[in-house]
């Protein structure tokens, strides 16, 4: 027997195992059982559709970690519509260009953030704005609680919705160029949601922490995975390391997700209060992902906070999980050294690292390739960019998406990235990996964050420069970095020089964006000697 595999199924099962259990914690504490959750969608539901919401018709949504996130995600697929979450950190013109490129009719913004949809409002096609506490907003909007009110909490009229059908398209951050739309049809959703609870070990009595973006991957799939098992979603707007805390202890959260640069954060706090508890009654663990953890990392937040840290790798385009080093199994064969690798392919999940003519390289943890991959999780194409989309599933091995990424493999499948294949530092003939570099400058106890990018050299090409933002209350030298890194490094590998900033740009996911870090150093030379 053949079931469609829809992403309302999640919420579903929710209200029919759960419905009297607390599904959704606001930012400000307002409890919602997976029932109360179930009646606010179907009047938004209908409220959309009121306003002309039809299958396939986008809808946009601008908002940090919120109740309503969930809430318009779930109520849009129930009307067969697509769900279409944008990264509340891009400026106004940035929305422009994807408002358009998805064609989305209606836009759903929080009141924090929707000045930047007010400004470009006249050049999108949609033609129904809504907003959160509307009031609080310059311009025309309809008020979002007030578009709920007075709307029936039945069930809307189904449309028939196929699990080949569109249910999101999520952007990617653009750092090569304009951002492309990844669609995710109800299947890939399904399908990685399921991936998701196998390997995050998610359970019905998990009290899930907002900390990564939710717009991110759908919050790498979390809106679905947690609430299908019945878990508890307690959300926090935006991350604030106070905040955890005390969300981890007052809620006694049990799961939450968090890039290295978040773990650093939260470090930095705990120094700074080091008599603060960490957990509540229950075990926590933390998924991480973005780019390796340094080993530093792992052992504060495993041996200090008393928490478990899951590292997972993947992209927007592949949902994102494909790869995990959570396996016990392993891990007591190995040790903690394996959690830094970004580990074997996940379950139903074909991963491997091939060289230029798509060919697999041997696993012996040295042979550098690029990760390619094929499962049901990942993407169904690139919005309307077919070129694109052929090249992504074509470039070394057919059928197989190519992830950008350089990485060995070793003997039990394990997966240890090396760096993005423009991020690979080829000085003198050798390729450096700025990861490899970036890891041993995290082991220094006075690098609170660090980037180590390529700069023009007259006779290298191009040579590792590392960009270090101090621990608070450290004030470490350049000779006393460089010196550290070359006793832990061959010496081609070893910066030239060392810049101290205030900080680094990061992505929405504390993703560092290197490419802004690079332009400074290279904005008067032709080319790159790894673009050539």
């Amino acid at each position: 027997m053949k079931q469609e595999m829809l992403t309302t199924d999640f919420l579903e099962r929710a209200v029919d195992s759960y419905g009297d259990v607390t599904g959704v914690v606001a930012h400000d504490g307002t409890e919602y059982t997976y029932e109360e959750v179930n009646d606010r969608v179907n009047q938004l539901a209908h409220a959309l559709e009121e306003r002309g919401v039809e299958q396939g018709d986008r809808v946009a949504l601008l908002a940090p970690n919120t109740h309503y996130f969930i809430e318009t995600l779930y109520a849009t697929n129930k009307l067969g519509a697509v769900f279409v979450p944008l990264n509340y950190r891009l400026a106004a013109g940035e929305y422009q260009y994807i408002l358009e490129d998805c064609a989305a009719n209606t836009i759903v913004a929080d009141d924090d953030y929707a000045e930047k949809i007010e400004a470009i409002r006249d050049g999108v096609p949609a033609e129904t704005f809504v907003g959160y506490r509307a009031d609080e907003i310059k311009g025309h909007w309809e008020d979002y609680e007030d578009l709920l009110e007075g709307q029936p909490t039945e069930e809307p009229d189904r449309p028939e919705i196929s699990e080949d059908d569109d249910a999101s398209i999520n952007y990617t951050s653009g750092t090569t160029g304009n951002p492309k739309g990844v669609v995710r049809t109800h299947r890939t959703e399904h399908w990685h949601a399921l991936v998701l609870n196998q390997h995050m070990e998610i359970r019905d009595d998990d009290t899930y922490l907002w900390t990564l973006p939710m717009f991110h991957c759908n919050g790498w799939g979390h809106t679905y995975a947690i609430t299908g098992t019945g878990g508890t979603h307690v959300c926090q707007r935006t991350f604030d390391a106070e905040g955890v805390f005390e969300r981890v202890r007052e809620h006694d959260v049990s799961f939450m997700c968090g890039a290295p640069t978040v773990l650093n954060n939260l470090i930095q706090y705990h120094e700074e209060h080091p008599d603060l508890e960490t957990t509540g009654d229950r075990d926590v663990r933390i998924a991480t992902a973005g780019s390796a953890p340094a080993t530093a990392t792992i052992e504060t937040v495993e041996d200090e906070f008393g928490w478990r840290i899951i590292h997972i790798y993947g992209l927007t385009e592949t949902a994102p999980i494909i790869t995990t080093s959570n396996s016990p199994r392993r891990l007591a064969e190995r040790g903690r050294e394996l959690k830094v690798k970004q580990g074997s392919q996940t379950l139903c999940t074909d991963v491997r690292v091939v060289d230029e003519d798509g060919e697999e390289v041997p696993r012996d943890g040295e042979t550098i390739g690029e990760i390619v991959v094929r499962g049901n999780q990942v993407m169904d194409r690139y919005l309307e960019k077919p070129d694109a989309t052929e090249q992504a599933f074509s470039e070394r091995l057919e059928g197989y998406f190519h992830t950008g990424d350089l990485a060995t493999i070793d003997e039990d499948g394990m997966v240890a990235i090396q760096d993005r294949k423009k991020d690979i530092i080829i000085s003198g003939g050798e390729n450096i990996s700025s990861i490899e570099v970036e890891d041993v400058l995290y082991d220094h106890p006075d690098v609170g964050k660090a980037a180590v990018i390529p700069v023009p050299s007259e006779e290298w090409g191009e040579t590792p420069k590392a960009l270090v933002v101090p621990r608070s209350d450290a004030e470490p030298t350049e000779d006393e970095i460089l010196e550290f890194v070359g006793e832990h490094l061959a010496g081609y590998k070893k910066p030239s020089s060392v810049d101290f900033v205030e900080d680094l740009p990061e992505t929405a996911t504390g993703k560092v964006q290197k490419y802004e870090l690079r332009e400074e150093y290279w904005d008067e030379e032709e080319t790159r000697v790894g673009q050539q």
